[in-house]
């Protein structure tokens, strides 16, 4: 069983202003709770008994929430205090904190519900370290909440994802949630990189797999997003 995960709390949120003028985008309140309590509340629900957490942006902020917020779990601090380092770099950094075992990886500002089955149980039970390397989290376009944007992958009948092509649009956005093997996270090509390098060396090796999502997903990257999350949420 997956026990670990990483939450990805260390941004600037520039989309989010002016509300992270003041304070951490995570720490940012929707349906009467910080987007990263969501999470952290998404995380124990799947059997998540530690999680390590990217800090930067009023850091000692986020750091101090967490201390009241643990739910059960060890909560380990991966500090980027002195150099914001993006998503892959941000995994590298944690590397020693996050274990030799397959891990999760969920961003703290994207919200998502539960479908029929409880989220992270379903990809467990898909998750084979024989044939993958990731395990994205994926939901359909038109399902995609708040996002604007033109998608991100194509997945055939297996699972095994592709890219979106330049110029078009692919049917599955990310929700920022996934499973990774420690095993992929490998020649970091700088301290400062994306996790797209890391998805593109697995797509390569025919090693990226996706699921899609069956329950509610929301792009909360805005203020704007707020109020139409927390009424879809209110109303169902």
């Amino acid at each position: 069983m997956i026990d670990t995960a990483m939450l990805m709390a260390a941004g600037l949120g520039k989309r989010m202003r002016p509300l992270t003028a003041t304070r951490p985008k995570p720490l940012v309140k929707v349906a009467g709770k910080p987007l990263m309590d969501h999470a952290l509340a998404r995380l124990a629900a799947g059997g998540i008994q530690k999680v390590v957490v990217n800090v930067h942006y009023l850091a000692d902020t986020v750091e101090a929430h967490l201390h009241a917020q643990r739910d059960g779990m060890q909560v380990l601090i991966s500090d980027e205090r002195a150099k914001l380092l993006e998503t892959g770099g941000g995994l590298i950094h944690a590397r020693e904190l996050l274990g030799d075992k397959p891990f999760f990886c969920a961003n703290s500002d994207n919200l998502w519900i539960d479908g029929p089955q409880e989220t992270l149980g379903m990809m467990q039970r898909l998750w084979n370290p024989d044939r993958m390397d990731a395990l994205l989290l994926l939901v359909p376009l038109a399902r995609a909440h708040c996002h604007t944007g033109p998608g991100d992958f194509h997945m055939d009948a297996s699972g095994r994802l592709s890219r979106r092509k330049p110029a078009h649009v692919a049917p599955f956005v990310f929700t920022g949630v996934q499973i990774l093997s420690p095993s992929l996270l490998v020649d970091p090509p700088s301290d400062v990189f994306s996790t797209n390098i890391f998805w593109n060396r697995a797509i390569e090796a025919g090693r990226l797999y996706g699921v899609s999502h069956q329950g509610l997903w929301f792009d909360v990257g805005t203020p704007r997003a707020i109020p139409i999350v927390e009424s879809m949420l209110a109303h169902g």
